[in-house]
Formats: C-alpha cells, structure tokens, sequence
C-alpha cells in the first residue's frame, strides 16, 4: 500500500514567509483603508447593476431621458475641458512669465474653486448670470439667457474645471529653461516660431492631461450645476442631478445604472490620463 505524500517546493515556501514577513503595519492599512473607501463602494455599484441582467440595464441606459442627460453632460463636458484647455493655458503662462501687481492674489483665486463649496459656486454664478445679475441684466435686453439654461451648465463647468489645467500645466512651464527660448531666438526664429515649434510641442501632453483631468471632474459636478440650471429634462438636465432626481423617486434600479455609466466613463478618462502622463514622462526624457 502506497502513502500519497504532499509537500510544497521549498522555493514556493521561502517567497511565500519573504512575502508575509514584508507585509507591514503601514501597508496593512493602506490596502484597508483603500479597500473600504474606494474599492468596495465601486465594487458595490458594479455588483449592484450586474444583477438588473443585461437587457434591463441597456433598456435603462438607453431611455430617452437618460441619452439627453448624457448628451449634456459629456458634450458640455468636454467643450468646457477644451475652453479651458486653452484660456488656463494662458492663465498658467502668464503667471509664470509675467510679474505684476496682484500676481500672487490671483494665483492664490485659482484655487478658489477647489475650496468653495460647489453649492456656494453655484449660487455665486446663479447671482451673477441670472437676468437680474450683475452680468445676467446686460444680456437679457437681447433675450440671452445664462442662467437656468445649459449655458449656464457651461458656465458652471468653465468655473469648476479651470485650476486643473492652470495647476497642471505651471510646474512643467517653471522648469523650462529660457536658454532654449533664447538659443532659437538668435538663430533667427520670432517668438510665434519659437512658442509653436520649441516651447508648445513639449506642453502638449501636459495640456491634454489638464482638459482630460477637468473634463472627469466636470462630468461628476452636481453642487453648481444644481443651483445654476433648471434641471429640465431633454434641456439643461445633466446625469448626476439625474441620479440623483431617480433617487428621489425611489427608482434605485435607474440610478444605479445610470451611475455606473457615469463611473465607466471616469475609469475610462482615468485610463487616458495615466496614457498621457506616460507620454509627457517620455517626452521629458527625450
């Protein structure tokens, strides 16, 4: 009679004590503390959308109100990413080239957005563009209304996306090095030449990487947008009030769905920017 005897290989054991023994109290919770505020309420909205079965969830992503939502929200999205994309910029390169009175006040206001309280943004904006504002008056005798229209969407989305191109782009532009500039300047190129052949071509994926970054953080706006708007569907009514709005209802199912879409689309533009950060990390080699 024959014994099956069972062991493991000794190298298998030694990686496997090597690993236990590197597992710290730091790492521990770390993966803790990533696992219960982040991985587990994304898993949980997945897991949760997976048991409506296919055909329920693309019966309710696809609703009529839910592809006007979308449309809103994405295309107004990514029009304020890219406005922004070229007026931060700007903002980034003037406080970085320029001295001036103020100088530093208005690059300490860029942050403003990040610590204003988005409920407070949009009752900033809401007073300022509706028709009885400051700004809001002076477009109404030509019947343009901003406020509660998806213009003021727009607007809303311009205000809340702004400092990530301007915080992006301002520590790339501090470490160029002027002798570059000057060196195709005596070799003849104006500045126009000098700024699109020699100093835009290695800003391109930092511009990129502050749209897709402000694009990701405006589809996911709901505290301005929610004041600014009339949340009227198949008008001015962006995905997150949506959710929010079926929540209400007690529809759980179409939220769920449509905040899975939404949290698809933001693991989508996550994708992109880790891309476009890898290709200004090689672009800086270079």
């Amino acid at each position: 009679m024959t014994e099956s005897i069972s062991y493991s290989h000794p190298l298998k054991q030694k990686k496997t004590r090597n690993w236990l023994a590197s597992i710290s109290l730091p790492w521990l919770v770390t993966v803790v503390y990533l696992v219960l505020i982040l991985l587990l309420p994304v898993s949980a909205l997945i897991s949760k959308s997976l048991t409506l079965g296919a055909a329920e969830f693309w019966r309710i992503a696809t609703s009529p109100i839910a592809l006007s939502a979308y449309n809103v929200t994405f295309v107004t999205s990514l029009a304020a990413g890219l406005i922004n994309g070229l007026m931060g910029t700007l903002v980034a390169w003037v406080l970085v080239r320029y001295q001036f009175p103020g100088r530093k006040f208005i690059d300490a206001a860029v942050d403003l957005p990040f610590a204003l309280p988005t409920s407070v943004a949009g009752l900033v904006l809401a007073t300022v563009y509706s028709e009885k504002g400051w700004l809001g008056q002076l477009f109404a005798p030509f019947s343009i209304k901003i406020a509660f229209t998806r213009v003021g969407v727009f607007v809303a989305m311009l205000f809340i996306s702004l400092p990530f191109v301007v915080r992006t782009l301002q520590p790339v532009l501090q470490e160029m090095e002027k002798e570059i500039e000057e060196a195709a300047w005596s070799l003849g190129a104006s500045r126009s030449q000098t700024f699109f052949r020699v100093i835009l071509p290695p800003l391109i994926p930092t511009i990129l990487t502050g749209i897709a970054l402000g694009f990701s953080r405006a589809v996911g706006e709901y505290g301005s947008v929610v004041i600014v708007a009339s949340n009227i569907p198949f008008k001015d009514l962006i995905a997150p009030v949506l959710v929010f709005q079926r929540l209400e209802q007690y529809d759980y199912a179409g939220a769920t769905v449509i905040g899975t879409v939404l949290l698809l689309v933001s693991l989508l533009a996550l994708l992109i920017i880790n891309l476009l950060q890898q290709w200004g990390r090689r672009y800086a080699v270079r």
